[in-house]
């Protein structure tokens, strides 16, 4: 009973704790709610939980947007990372080590391309895919996007995402976000199915045996570094990273589920941040007075059109209760005898149409360069058709650089703790091939290989390039200059950069091998042309010494010849 009594204790004080932390949270995030808010009214309606009411309600939501060129051009940013950064039908990722000769070893390269393929696939498998594209979308809109990664039986992985304003989020000493509050809601059936009967709360137990399965409870979830624990202790509740599922205002006296990571499970990319903030910035919010101004001119245009076409109209008094025709070709009667009449628009509007398109035009360009929505359609945009591939392969890196910083944030807070956690579930799971002998006790790292990312480092592409055409112009008059190109080198650093498959490029043991058994090959037939050319002067030699008419050897033969047939006398 003691031991019960100080765990429910104890629970409290946790309990408390872990209370007081989220309302903190909630009170650092406040200030950016109404921000987020206003980003999802004329963006994303259907993104961003701000409000309980907002699970599940199927009424419209885009009242606020008249012209959805913003929100097309999101869509356009979110596919165009999505099949530039982590397209699902190409390798985008390779891992490697920080040696780069051990990445040159051919055992090395061949386990290093396995488990890359590997990650690929639970990555197809699982739903990793659709979360990226959803956070790449929320990420453009508003500057934080973020994905729970939880182990999964079947597909190794699973993701959960977590729209805006479900969370809090907080970071460490060198801004990485390492800790994660949610709070959302579940049926009672969800809960008692997810976290066991045992596990709830009286009144949820309540409510289950009474069938009220689709009732709603708000839960809490605490991710955070945990400081209390016991390094030598291998179990769940003594990992770095806690976790803690409670419900909210509820009278149990234990958690739903208490656990821990040896990792943090959270993914927290930022689109950019500044100075200390948590949460990011994002073209969203660089575009939000343009697409209001753009809503806003839309507005105005059309009630323009109206008045010109609808106008207000101000009509005599006598006309009161009487039918007027006001259609094209109507007739409306009135009493000869009376005053004349007059009817007119209230007031004259002379809506330009034509300047007030040029500027919505102007105003939807901004918005879509915000999102880079000219960078990813750079061809069907142009209005230059007479342009040289030359000049679209610059206009396109060009382009690119614009996207370094973000590619890169993006990398380091998503892409690579993605890999990474991916990897350490597969090593627990046990099915990673046994690595080479030379990887041991040595860090892998990745390198990306996407399309934005060749496209980037085909800036150093292109300076090879024009750097083997000059060579080869100059070699024609001075062939001298080909000694100073290292064709070996050239072809690996030519491969890395355009992301080849290693199993393309042979080992360097195997290609001196190949050297080796060509060398020996020319040298033989170089023997042998020798050996054939010798063969032929001394034939020569011959047969040009037996034409010659002083022969000594012939005259010898001949007296022999003479001496040994009988009957014939020497002259």
């Amino acid at each position: 009973m003691n031991q019960e009594k100080q765990t429910a204790v104890g629970y409290c004080e946790l309990r408390e704790k872990l209370l007081l932390r989220w309302g903190q949270l909630q009170s650092e995030r406040a200030s950016w709610r109404p921000h987020w808010q206003e980003l999802s009214n004329y963006l994303l309606p259907r993104s961003g939980r701000f409000f309980s009411a907002d699970r599940n309600r199927g009424e419209s939501r885009y009242n606020a947007i008249y012209d959805n060129t913003a929100t097309r051009a999101l869509r356009i940013l979110g596919a165009g990372l999505m099949a530039g950064a982590t397209s699902p039908a190409r390798p985008w990722f390779k891992l490697q080590t920080p040696d780069e000769e051990l990445n040159n070893y051919r055992a090395v390269k061949v386990w290093l391309e396995e488990v890359s393929r590997l990650i690929s696939r639970v990555f197809a498998k699982s739903n990793t895919y659709q979360i990226l594209h959803m956070m790449y979308e929320e990420l453009a809109v508003f500057g934080t996007a973020v994905s729970l990664v939880m182990p999964d039986f079947e597909n190794i992985i699973h993701h959960h995402f977590i729209t805006t304003g479900r969370y809090a989020l907080a970071a460490d000493a060198n801004g990485k976000v390492d800790t994660m509050y949610r709070e959302f809601e579940m049926t009672v059936a969800q809960m008692v199915k997810y976290f066991g009967y045992d596990k709830c709360s009286l009144g949820v137990r309540n409510m289950f045996d009474n069938r009220s399965l689709d009732v709603w409870v708000k839960v809490v979830h605490a991710i955070e570094p945990r400081e209390d624990r016991d390094r030598g202790n291998p179990t769940s509740k003594h990992m770095p990273w806690g976790s803690w599922y409670f419900e909210h205002g509820n009278d149990s006296t234990t958690f739903l589920r208490e656990s821990g990571f040896e990792y943090f499970p959270v993914l927290a990319p930022r689109w950019s941040v500044s100075g200390g903030d948590i949460y990011g910035n994002s073209p969203g919010m660089e575009a939000l007075g343009d697409t209001k101004q753009l809503q806003h001119e839309q507005l105005r245009k059309a009630q323009g059109i109206d008045y010109q076409t609808r106008p207000p109209l101000q009509v005599p008094a006598n006309l009161k209760n009487r039918e007027i025709d006001t259609l094209p070709g109507g007739i409306t009667y009135v009493d000869a005898n009376g005053p004349a009449m007059s009817i007119r628009s209230i007031y004259e509007v002379n809506l330009d149409l034509h300047h007030l398109l040029a500027d919505i035009q102007d105003c939807r360009g901004r918005i879509q360069q915000a999102f880079y929505a000219d960078l990813f359609l750079l061809l069907s945009s142009a209005t230059d058709t007479r342009m040289t591939a030359t000049e679209v392969a610059e206009r396109h890196e060009e382009k690119l650089l614009m996207l370094g910083p973000v590619l890169g944030r993006m990398n380091t807070e998503l892409l690579e703790p993605l890999i990474e956690l991916t990897f350490r579930r597969l090593l627990s799971a046990g099915v990673l091939p046994p690595p080479p002998p030379e990887l041991e006790g040595v860090n892998l790292g990745v390198e990306f290989v996407s399309i934005l990312a060749q496209a980037q480092r085909s800036v150093g592409v292109a300076a090879v390039d024009r750097w083997l055409g000059n060579v080869g112009a100059v070699a024609q008059y001075s062939p001298d200059v080909l000694d100073k190109i290292n064709t070996d080198y050239w072809c690996e650093a030519y491969a890395d950069m355009l992301g080849v498959d290693p199993k393309l490029l042979r080992d360097d043991t195997e290609v001196a091998a190949i050297r080796q058994q060509r060398a020996k090959q020319q040298q033989q037939a170089q023997e042998a042309a020798m050996a054939e050319q010798q063969s032929k002067v001394a034939l020569n030699e011959a047969k040009a010494a037996a034409e010659a008419p002083d022969n000594r050897s012939t005259n010898i033969m001949d007296q022999l010849i003479g001496y040994n047939t009988p009957g014939v006398m020497p002259s």
